[in-house]
């Protein structure tokens, strides 16, 4: 039987070896901790406290900005300091809560629910409540995502386990560790499509999550697991729909619209936790990896801390790194500074003694077409890549410049080290800006 797999992709160096094998270690926050109010995709969460104001680990600090939003809770007991713009990953200045921590960690009592007896409305409800968002990075509001049009033509719900960025071993630890979160977690999920198959999309590199996951669901007659061909980026959500259903999707379509909904395993957890356990999203797992650490592990993570933080617990720098990423070598966005908090959608900190990019001068093209073969969105990025420098909008659409997933094989491959991923991603950000205002 083939392997289930999509056609394109890449095989880069994974660098799980550094930090797999370790189990999950939870690290105590010291310092202030900070809530941007823009952790997710959508409107920015609006403040609910106010300076000097004494909270409580566990409650609300800003609720949704609109229905496209999600709410955010403090992590820690303490002290509004204030509420001001304060530095995120992406370089950009986000209006954020500070809270002093004052290190006693109270926290408000929760409210468990049983599952099978709340109504699918009391489901999305409790999610959204939650401030469940993807984990995966996009941070798109989950109860928003769990509630298409037509929810009878959902067939098949995807979590995906595939976890194909290099270095990242989170999911793997999670699978490993928490299993029957996973799937109490899916279970949850389905009660709200009547007619939908579960399916635990793990990649073959993982074969004791494989095993481990089809033992617990051999009696789950919902819940299959299907192993895929280990390959980047498998983890994507239209390569991920294909090779787990044989279903395309494009840039105009949602996975509702193929019958599909996808998640991410940390994200699947959390509404295991919303919902059976009645707490609000405050942790997740963070990988803290690379060969300039001295202890690269997985670590359990109150969200707001800050990085510098995360590096001290993994023990400290090797030697200065040349390059330090917020998530993966392939989608991660490159850090000029460490002080920044770790917010829903930080997946990882890679910390490098070589920054082979920056190392090699870009060359012209020389035609070869190595970026067309492995492509998963079927494109040119050469092609498009030129028209992204020139600025034409126009012939880029007309390319399907917009297919393109910014998965970065493109630029893994070209012999020549130009920026393909960079140039096609910054036209894509302008065309969708420009969208949004019109």
């Amino acid at each position: 039987m083939a392997k289930l797999t999509f056609r394109g992709g890449v095989h880069p160096y994974d660098g799980k070896d550094l930090s797999k094998d370790k189990p999950i270690k939870t690290i105590v926050p010291k310092g202030e901790m900070v809530y941007p109010l823009s952790q997710h995709i959508g409107a920015p969460a609006v403040p609910v406290v106010k300076k000097g104001d004494k909270v409580l680990a566990g409650q609300k600090i800003a609720e949704a900005g609109g229905f496209v939003s999600a709410p955010i809770y403090a992590t820690v007991s303490g002290t509004v300091k204030t509420i001001e713009p304060r530095r995120v990953v992406t370089g950009d200045m986000v209006n954020s809560i500070i809270i002093d921590n004052d290190g006693l960690f109270e926290e408000v009592a929760y409210t468990a629910h049983n599952p099978e007896k709340l109504s699918k409305k009391e489901i999305l409800d409790l999610i959204k409540e939650a401030g469940v968002v993807g984990m995966g990075g996009a941070g798109f509001p989950t109860h928003v995502k769990l509630s298409p049009k037509e929810p009878d033509k959902i067939t098949y719900v995807i979590a995906n386990c595939a976890e194909c960025e290099p270095y990242l071993t989170s999911d793997y630890r999670r699978m490993l560790e928490e299993p029957q979160k996973l799937i109490d977690g899916m279970k949850i999920i389905l009660r709200l499509f009547d007619n939908a198959q579960g399916i635990l999309a793990v990649e073959d590199n993982k074969p004791d999550c494989v095993e481990r996951l089809t033992e617990l669901t051999q009696n789950e007659s919902r819940i299959m697991v299907a192993s895929l061909k280990t390959k980047y980026p498998q983890g994507a959500e239209r390569q991920l729909i294909y090779a787990t259903t044989g279903r395309e999707i494009n840039s105009s379509m949602l996975p509702a619209d193929a019958g599909c909904v996808v998640d991410n395993v940390d994200t699947i957890v959390a509404v295991y936790h919303a919902v059976a356990e009645g707490k609000p999203l405050m942790n997740r797992i963070v990988t803290v990896t690379g060969d300039a650490v001295n202890d690269p592990r997985n670590f359990y993570v109150r969200i707001g801390m800050n990085y510098h933080d995360l590096i001290e617990e993994a023990g400290g720098f090797k030697t200065e790194p040349e390059k330090v990423v917020s998530g993966g070598p392939m989608m991660g966005f490159a850090l000029f500074d460490l002080d920044v908090p770790t917010t829903k959608t930080a997946s990882a900190l890679l910390c490098l003694t070589k920054d082979e990019v920056s190392a090699m001068e870009p060359s012209p093209c020389i035609n070869c077409g190595r970026c067309v073969d492995v492509c998963p969105g079927r494109v040119v990025p050469r092609k498009l890549a030129v028209l992204a420098e020139h600025g034409d909008e126009e012939a880029f659409v007309a390319n399907d410049g917009m297919e393109c997933c910014e998965c970065g094989c493109c630029s893994f491959v070209c012999p020549a080290k130009r920026q393909l991923t960079q140039y096609i991603k910054s036209m894509r950000k302008t065309i969708l800006g420009k969208k949004k205002k019109a």
